[in-house]
């Protein structure tokens, strides 16, 4: 069946929120489409329904595509550890940890698995829309490519550049990108839009002929800046915004360097009532807060290092003394116990860290990974609440006796003796309106909106948005 490929000048162009927009265009023209990724870097991973994990983007396409998530739509999903180093899951499973000057090697075996699964895709659906990872200009990983060109050529897949107009120099992106690719790769190009523009897109019009005559490369159309992308989930963690307007309800959120599965907070920014406020290194906790949440991490012992080098411990002693109440999810919830042991130098170095000891629990790294959906009910309210779960280690101790919640009518979690500390394993808790009206509730706050209703809406407003100022019957002609 047809595909094509979406492509960037560079990283972080939009190609995530273009192939999402896609999607939902072909699914309202009544075509069978899927989004495919074959090869994603990043830590905020989405549980599939086969029991894998892909990147949280290829998740919100399947939505848009208004399909189930499949491991198939993103068979190679790297999560960096270090500044050096990343996790390697291959069709939803961990294959290994590898230095980033490693990782070379395996790509000749992980291009069968991501032609496999793109295959399978492509059977099952009319039309696959493909996502490219950074840029191919970057041509000194041309060797080996399995991401862009690499893909296309193999794949036989019809490409389009995404330039991105807001970081400037446009015209030298899409041209420079044409001179520094090989002869064949070019030749996969059929063409090129403009994103990000804001302000009038008929003053770039010179702009986009100049183009059209430098490359002779067919364009697509000029999309305007689209507002409410910041409605739907953030791959990349360089997109959290600093601060929702938000009203009394103060929530804090700790920025730690390995920050993963951060949407966990995206539906609390939504709401009215909320203030939230992602806090970076370098910023204290507000003294004003109700809530302090300690997110999930891709490497627990070595963030609890980056959260203490902050003073961000001292700030959270404070909250605690003014009566505070503090949430760790994942990786945050181990952060709070009284140690984090890796015997096995799974997550680092091996060894074992004290944690912050806001809770009488313990955990130990394990090398089998925790990956499932979850359906469970809130300990403190009865309330019904879907998540997910996806990490190592296994937490312990007796703050445990009374849980957070509880799952298939066993505990998970755990609180303190005074209610106010929380921890547990399950991401996305508060997409479920019932939950999370509860749970602001217990902390004095409000509830006013239906987070899932919302995303739906904002995909539509997306695809409205791209039919206004692209040419998506041109782009979708295209596939082949």
């Amino acid at each position: 069946m047809p595909a094509l490929m979406i492509q960037g000048c560079g990283s972080n162009v939009g190609k995530s929120l273009l192939v999402a927009g896609l999607c939902r265009a072909a699914r309202r023209r009544g075509i069978p489409v899927a989004p495919f990724k074959p090869q994603n870097m990043s830590n905020n991973a989405a549980v599939t329904a086969d029991g894998g994990e892909i990147g949280r983007a290829q998740a919100l396409q399947a939505l848009a595509s208004g399909i189930v998530p499949h491991t198939d739509m993103n068979p190679v999903l790297l999560k960096p550890e270090t500044d050096t180093g990343a996790q390697v899951v291959v069709c939803g499973r961990r294959l290994a940890t590898v230095r980033a000057r490693d990782y070379a090697a395996l790509k000749p075996q992980l291009l069968t698995a991501v032609l496999d699964s793109f295959g399978r895709l492509r059977a099952a659906h009319d039309l696959v829309i493909v996502e490219g990872a950074g840029s191919p200009a970057e041509v000194n990983l041309r060797k080996g490519d399995i991401a862009n060109m690499g893909f296309a050529r193999a794949a036989g897949v019809p490409v389009v550049l995404a330039g991105d107009i807001d970081r400037g120099g446009v015209i030298a992106q899409v041209v420079g990108t044409q001179a520094v690719l090989d002869p064949l790769d070019a030749e996969m190009v059929e063409g090129f839009l403009i994103n990000k523009f804001r302000g009038d897109p008929t003053l770039f019009d010179d702009g986009y002929r100049l183009i059209e005559a430098r490359t002779g490369w067919r364009g697509f159309g000029v999309l305007p800046y689209f507002a409410d992308a910041a409605k739907l989930p953030a791959e990349d963690a360089l997109d959290l915004r600093s601060a929702s307007s938000g009203g009394p309800t103060r929530v804090a959120c700790l920025v730690l360097s390995r920050i993963a599965n951060f949407d966990d907070l995206d539906p609390l920014a939504q709401e009215p009532s909320v203030g939230l406020t992602m806090v970076r290194a370098g910023q204290p906790i507000p003294g004003d807060t109700d809530l302090v949440i300690l997110p999930g991490s891709k490497s627990t012992r070595g963030d609890l290092a980056f959260l203490r080098g902050q003073g961000w411990d001292v700030d959270l002693a404070a909250h605690v003394r003014r009566g505070g109440h503090v949430l760790g999810i994942c990786g945050g919830y181990q952060m709070l116990g009284r140690t984090i042991s890796d015997p096995e130098g799974i997550e680092g170095a091996a060894g074992e860290t004290p944690g912050l000891g806001l809770l009488e629990v313990d955990t130990v790294m394990t090398p089998d990974k925790r990956l499932t959906r979850t359906r469970a009910v809130h300990a403190a309210t009865g309330t019904p609440m879907e998540g997910y779960e996806i990490h190592i280690g296994r937490t312990g101790g007796r703050d445990t006796g009374r849980p957070f919640a509880h799952v298939d009518g066993k505990p998970e979690g755990a609180v303190s003796a005074d209610g106010r500390i929380s921890g547990s394993y399950l991401h996305g808790m508060f997409a479920g309106d019932a939950f999370r009206a509860a749970y602001l509730a217990a902390l004095g706050g409000t509830s006013a909106t239906s987070y899932g209703a919302g995303v739906e809406a904002t995909l539509d407003a997306l695809a409205d948005h791209m039919e206004r100022h692209l040419d998506i019957p041109g782009l979708l002609a295209l596939a082949r």
